[in-house]
């Protein structure tokens, strides 16, 4: 069976997105990828968009979607990045939550070092498991 994670964040606009397309992008068809957001934004932050382009994983063509009780419940682990208690729980999920800055209203410069802490917490997951 393949395993399934959510990556929730308040605007599933910056770090969510930037996990999806990490994740995406290292494990390929071997994890079904969700992002969401408790009040998801308008656009994906366009300074998120181009600091994964910089290593050469586009996000581009991805919106931010609100957050459904079904998305959680379909996950097998979810992944908070601020959102608090916006997310319902359920047993049998695995919860985890990662603090990384909020890159919304930041630079690439300042979007870069989030880019890169939150590839090697994805690493560490996908390396959990398989």
């Amino acid at each position: 069976m393949t395993p399934s994670v959510l990556f929730v964040c308040v605007h599933n606009a910056g770090r969510s997105q930037m996990a999806a397309g990490w994740l995406r992008h290292l494990a390929g068809y071997a994890v079904e990828v969700r992002s969401a957001g408790s009040l998801p934004g308008d656009q994906v932050n366009p300074a998120a968009v181009q600091a994964m382009a910089e290593v050469g994983i586009d996000i581009s063509d991805q919106r931010p979607k609100v957050l459904t009780t079904d998305a959680v419940e379909a996950s097998d682990v979810v992944i908070t990045m601020g959102c608090g208690d916006a997310c319902p729980v359920f047993p049998g999920t695995r919860y985890l939550d990662w603090q990384l800055d909020d890159p919304a209203g930041r630079g690439v410069e300042a979007v870069r070092p989030i880019r890169d802490e939150i590839e090697a917490r994805v690493r560490g997951l996908l390396a959990e498991l398989r």
